[in-house]
């Protein structure tokens, strides 16, 4: 699976360093410095210099794994299958290469592997170096990371012909003025890392289209019992299959698992369908999921083996000798199933199958694990650039679309921040502006925020 040749960057804009222009990055979230110093690298060599962040990392700075090009059907086909609300965006977010990423990775000095998922892994399956390598080669290319500097906002230059970036720091307000910009400063999750989407009010002040900050891949409440929150909070539902029907009557299903929590529920099954879920309880109050507890058993089997004689066993004696159904399986059912059901084997054998469970709510945005919302893509051109401001490009998670876990999120992190770093170079050749001039931080007192 490694690619014929391993891809080098283009180093035509090394020189640019801090003169060219700034990738602003708030938080170090999944949309944060992935996108940015994918854009940094795309164009020119790491001659876009990077902005740190002012917190950690929401989650791991790199995901758990990036869809590679085994199993079924392509990059281009995982992610336009995943990736959800694009519009005119889907075209630059599943333009992502997985063969080009893992040779990236390779190239970083970090071997990979392709697990049995058809995902890219680094070796060691530990993300950290593979961000300390990144960014030492964006080091040794000229790039300059200010870090504890938060985006605060834009200035007027004093011709008023060039927007200045206005930052809050440690050591007093910092502006900067740029020939092109790069904002790729995540989602609204994760606030206390750094990640909590002030930068709204930055953007809609200068008209820019925003669409509302939702939670993504996140649990949801059902408002348990005292009883299934002290025995079974934590525990995980393995293997489970999860299934919705949506409003247009399509069914969605998927094997894996969840876990349940004090409040409700959440997990890799969950995040999957969390989409669905969030818009159906938005539209209707609530929305129903329903659990399938024995996936190896057909509804009969269940039927059959719950009716046989139990004798003076207990119920939840002959559910564990006859379906090996236990624990907090059994007290899912206990929970959601009236007294007389849990006694009757066909109404019992049915739900066993097809366990309703009503979600009430998605836990708040700064739990979940993405965000779903952002830059409207209607607002931006193909380049990523924003039709308002021009010169100003948006990358990552920002954007208003959303993805489930496994590595889509950071996938389409990275091809918009490739994206928008080839359109800053776009930018700069049709705008005639030379690489090396034009910008300059200072410590000056800005004179007004952009109207």
């Amino acid at each position: 699976m490694m690619p014929e040749s391993t891809p080098s960057w283009p180093t035509t804009a090394l020189a640019t360093s801090w003169r060219t222009a700034c990738i602003a990055a708030n938080a170090a979230e999944r949309g944060g410095p992935a996108a940015g110093a994918f854009a940094g690298a795309a164009a020119g060599g790491g001659g876009v210099p990077g902005l740190g962040g002012g917190g950690g990392g929401g989650g791991p700075p790199l995901g758990p794994g990036v869809p590679g090009t085994s199993g079924a059907g392509s990059m281009q086909e995982l992610l336009a299958d995943r990736l959800v609300g694009l519009g005119q965006g889907d075209q630059v977010l599943v333009a992502g290469d997985g063969r080009a990423g893992q040779g990236r990775v390779d190239g970083l000095g970090i071997g990979t592997f392709i697990g049995s998922s058809g995902r890219v892994f680094p070796a060691g399956m530990k993300a950290a170096p593979l961000l300390r390598a990144w960014q030492q080669r964006l080091r040794t290319s000229g790039v300059r990371f200010h870090v504890r500097h938060r985006w605060h906002g834009w200035t007027r230059s004093s011709t008023g012909e060039r927007t200045a970036l206005f930052f809050l720091t440690p050591n007093g307000e910092r502006r900067c003025q740029a020939n092109a910009v790069v904002l790729a400063v995540g989602g609204g999750s994760w606030a206390r890392l750094g990640s909590d989407g002030l930068w709204c009010a930055f953007l809609a002040e200068a008209g820019v289209a925003l669409a509302p900050l939702r939670p993504a891949n996140c649990g949801f409440d059902v408002g348990w019992s005292q009883h299934l929150r002290e025995r079974f909070a934590g525990q995980p539902v393995k293997p489970v299959v999860l299934s919705f029907l949506d409003r247009t009557g399509a069914r969605h299903q998927r094997l894996g698992e969840f876990v349940l929590t004090a409040t409700g529920v959440e997990g890799s099954g969950i995040y999957a369908l969390s989409a669905l879920l969030r818009d159906e309880i938005e539209a209707r109050g609530s929305a129903t999921l329903h659990l399938d507890l024995l996936p190896g058993y057909d509804r009969e089997r269940v039927i059959r083996e719950l009716a046989r004689p139990r004798g003076a066993r207990s119920l939840a004696s002959h559910l564990q000798s006859r379906l090996r159904l236990k624990g907090v399986k059994l007290g899912l059912l206990h929970e959601c199933l009236s007294a007389e059901t849990m006694v009757d084997p066909q109404r019992l054998g049915a739900a066993i199958k097809c366990l309703p469970l009503r979600l009430l709510a998605p836990r708040p945005l700064d739990e979940a694990i993405s965000s779903a919302g952002g830059v409207c893509f209607e607002g931006l051109d193909e380049r990523l650039m924003l039709s308002s401001l021009p010169g100003i490009f948006c990358a990552g998670e920002m954007l208003d679309w959303e993805a489930p876990t496994g590595g889509y999120l950071l996938t389409a992190c990275l091809a918009s921040g490739r994206a928008a770093g080839q359109g800053v170079l776009a930018w700069l050749g049709t705008t005639g502006q030379e690489l090396t001039s034009g910008s300059r931080l200072t410590d000056e007192p800005p004179p007004g925020l952009l109207a």
